[in-house]
């Protein structure tokens, strides 16, 4: 894990902050481990981890102003000079405004400034601290300094509503640690701090003006093309030299032995048109965007593609020779790379703790086997379904601006797809509903959906659009959990509503397009934790700041059609100069991943009864082990139960034991070293109750 941690103190030397640590409450000196001082007295910042060289970036007008950047950031130091005087001035979107992903830290004086992102990816952490205020981009070095106990109200609305933010507010699994929310920025004086959006919010009184599809087109080119050219820019990186050599092992048989990237830059190239996308994109860029020469394939200037083939579970034949046409580029030399039950979800239930829980602990195996064959710097197409496609509450968003008959098609496709004539009025009884429906209104109609157990829904294309077209639905774990969390978890869902509610002009599609955004780079984050492959990085350019700005752009009529993400790849592509794409370019399929899923439950069933044997989540009072084990007994033998749904279980309870098994922590000092949770979980059958009696009082 790499982050950045840094403190802003009341007053100039009031806690005793400096180069060589910080003063707690109790007079301790405590300092990050294994960081490198970035900037010192009064408000230090520190760099923790296996940051490379090229990746922090401290640019220093005069000793009280100056700029830190870290990550990939296509800026020049003249650029980031001009971003610290125009944050000077309060401007602080032009410092997210460069080509790729990156977390900008800005000192003014006593000033200081840390701008999020605005995908959830790149997240900031704070809590108070000693008199101040510590911020971070990861919750667990600020849960070790204030020795934070879990938050199981915020875990039980992880289950319960995953994908609504009104029940995960800002909270973190850990109590007193707090997360801004996506397109915010922390601006801390002396001590005091405050959250401030950098985006600009949409007028009430003037409507803006109709995009032009052609035009937003161009500009996710541009964007993506940006994005690619930043990673591309940057020095190439080799792993650690080779030991040395091995019986019966040659070079690259070595490396992927021993958990070692290829030297030089690579890309997913799954079949599908993201990844397809950025791979073709960083073939066909000017420049040697591949290996570094004299390491790997010897050709220098071609780009390693990386395909997954899993050979136990069948039904993604037409995309693994869609990603063998697309790799006959002369530029890309191609990878397959075979797994077979020892790849599966669930295969593997070991693993390192990551920062957050996430449903892709349950998958990490899977992805590691894949990036193990994969580049030092590695493109993949995480994010692109999330910032193109069209949310099915967009349709509502159609119908409040008086756009019909762009639901034509769409709703065409869904009835198709369920063969029944009735499919129009059923959507489009739901859009209008949703239009109609004021947001407090749908957050209490989720506290009372939650409150009553009632979680039936229907099934298939249709059913899932269905459910989608309303303001909050409940998670798919939310079935399993017990009454006290789900009562918890209704009145979080009904204090929301008298604390705040939607932006502006914010219309229920979009709204729920950023939740679900936001959602996806968390366990994005959390998969990159987990799947880490020494000396490797992963990169996601869907995910980048004025690529996610561009797609917001485009106009709901185009982004509902269907097939809308593949069409719109297909002509950045094609703008781009790279033509003839395979048949059947950006066809989906999402049948092999349920199928893998349910295959690994049944594989997984022992080592499954054993972790829900006496579960951490049931001594929180959050679930019942026996309703548990029920339910991945039915689910492994075929039963139509939400699959999602116990991955989110057994994430969660993977990452907790991960947690209380722990014994390292981020800071060291003296006289005594802090850890996150230092008494681990004690039994909490009314703990949820109790707090639910308290918010209610």
């Amino acid at each position: 894990m790499r982050w950045l941690v840094g403190w802003s103190s009341t007053a100039a030397g009031a806690a005793g902050i400096g180069s060589a640590g910080a003063t707690g409450p109790d007079g301790e000196t405590v300092h990050p481990v294994g960081s490198q001082l970035l900037w010192g007295d009064p408000d230090p910042l520190w760099a923790v981890g296996d940051w490379r060289p090229d990746e922090v970036r401290v640019v220093q007008a005069d000793p009280q102003n100056r700029i830190a950047v870290l990550g990939i950031c296509g800026a020049s130091d003249e650029q980031l000079r001009v971003g610290l005087f125009a944050a000077r001035g309060g401007a602080l979107r032009h410092l997210t405004a460069w080509p790729g992903s990156y977390t900008a830290v800005v000192q003014v004086g006593r000033r200081v400034m840390v701008c999020g992102d605005l995908a959830g990816a790149r997240p900031v952490f704070y809590t108070p601290w000693a008199g101040g205020t510590a911020y971070a981009t990861a919750a667990l070095p600020l849960a070790d300094l204030i020795e934070a106990n879990l938050d199981f109200g915020h875990l039980a609305a992880l289950l319960a509503a995953p994908d609504v933010p009104a029940a995960l507010d800002d909270s973190t699994p850990y109590e007193g640690v707090r997360r801004i929310p996506p397109g915010h920025a922390l601006i801390l004086r002396a001590g005091a701090r405050e959250i401030a959006g950098y985006e600009p919010v949409a007028s009430l009184a003037v409507a803006a003006p109709p995009a032009d599809p052609d035009s937003a087109v161009d500009a996710v080119r541009d964007a993506l093309v940006e994005a690619v050219r930043a990673r591309l820019s940057a020095p190439r990186h080799v792993p650690d030299i080779d030991p040395g050599p091995v019986p019966g092992m040659g070079p690259a048989e070595r490396r992927a032995a021993r958990g070692m990237p290829v030297p030089g830059i690579g890309a997913d190239l799954s079949g599908g048109p993201a990844s397809g996308t950025l791979a073709l994109l960083a073939a066909g860029l000017p420049g040697m965007p591949g290996t570094v020469l004299g390491h790997g394939t010897g050709a220098g200037e071609r780009l390693l593609a990386v395909t997954f083939n899993d050979l136990a579970v069948r039904g993604r034949e037409s995309e693994l020779e869609r990603a063998g046409t697309l790799a006959a580029n002369p530029r890309l030399h191609h990878v397959v790379v075979t797994g077979g039950e020892e790849t599966l979800p669930y295969a593997d239930l070991d693993g390192p703790l990551t920062d957050e829980p996430g449903p892709s602990l349950v998958t990490a195996v899977r992805h590691r086997a894949r990036l193990a064959a994969g580049s030092a710097d590695h493109f993949t197409g995480y994010g692109a379904r999330q910032v193109l496609d069209a949310h099915p509450a967009r349709l509502a968003d159609l119908l409040m601006d008086r756009k019909r008959r762009h639901l034509v098609r769409p709703v065409a496709a869904l009835a198709k797809a369920d063969g029944s004539v009735l499919v129009p009025a059923r959507v489009y009884s739901a859009a209008r509903k949703l239009a109609r429906t004021p947001y407090r209104a749908g957050l209490e109609a989720l506290a009372e959906r939650l409150l009553h157990r009632r979680f039936d829904e229907p099934g298939g294309a249709v059913g899932a659009s269905l459910a989608a077209l309303t303001w909050a639905r409940p998670g798919p774990a939310a079935r399993w959990l017990t009454g006290e969390a789900l009562a918890e978890v209704s009145v979080r869902l009904q204090g929301a509503t008298h604390r705040f509610g939607v932006g502006p002009g914010q219309r229920p599609g979009d709204y729920r397009a950023r939740a679900a955004l936001a959602r996806h780079a968390s366990d994005l984050r959390v998969l990159e934790q987990a799947a880490e492959i020494r000396s490797q990085r992963l990169h996601a350019p869907f995910l980048d700041n004025q690529v996610v700005r561009a797609c917001r752009a485009l106009p709901e009529a185009l982004r509902v059609q269907p097939g809308a993400r593949a069409e719109i790849l297909r002509t950045v592509l094609e703008s781009s100069g790279v033509a003839d794409l395979p048949p059947g370019w950006g066809a989906p399929s999402h049948a092999p991943a349920a199928q893998a899923a349910r295959t690994g439950l049944r594989v997984a069933a022992n080592d499954l009864m054993a972790l829900f044997g006496t579960p951490l989540l049931a001594q929180a009072g959050l679930v019942e082990a026996r309703v548990v084990r029920k339910a991945l007994r039915a689910a492994a033998e075929g039963e139509p139960l939400p699959l999602d749904g116990l991955a989110d279980l057994v994430s969660l309870e993977l990452w907790l034991t991960r947690l209380l098994a722990r014994r390292g922590t981020c800071w060291t000092g003296t006289p005594a070293r802090a850890r996150a949770v230092p008494a681990g979980i004690t039994p909490q059958r009314n703990a949820l109750g109790a707090g639910a009696t308290a918010r209610r009082a």
